[in-house]
């Protein structure tokens, strides 16, 4: 079941993630989480800024009641769950760009005033790195 990931700092995709509250799927059949990964590659393959992050999928993050579900982790570091994005352009490059300046951080801990304007509100845990707790 568990298949190893990448070593280096990611955003991890739940591809089985609904469209949105009130669809599964869009008109083609693709869930959201599929469109948000979907997404993220393109924004990726775009910009080079974006080359030292993974884009990693799996299926379902347990985060059903915020469709479009990500986590957000790097070694050593805090990491995030977000959700409730739309798949697309916009949702994916401040993604990327939220995780390319968690990767660069010391802790994983990113000040407010930095977060792209596309993850704010979208939020919903933090988790601390294997062996650590927050004090």
């Amino acid at each position: 079941m568990l298949r190893r990931a990448g070593d280096g700092p990611s955003v991890v995709v739940c591809t089985t993630c609904r469209l949105s509250t009130d669809h599964r799927e869009d008109g083609e059949g693709q869930r959201g989480g599929a469109l948000l990964s979907r997404a993220l590659r393109e924004a990726q393959a775009a910009d080079p800024a974006y080359a030292g992050i993974g884009v990693e999928d799996m299926p379902c993050l347990f985060a059903c009641t915020r469709h479009c579900a990500v986590h957000i982790r790097a070694p050593g570091k805090m990491g995030y769950v977000l959700g409730g994005f739309t798949p697309g352009p916009d949702a994916a490059r401040a993604l990327l760009d939220y995780a390319a300046r968690h990767a660069a951080s010391e802790e994983g801990v990113v000040r407010y005033a930095d977060w792209p304007e596309g993850v704010k509100g979208h939020f919903i845990v933090r988790v601390p790195p294997e062996g650590f707790v927050v004090s």
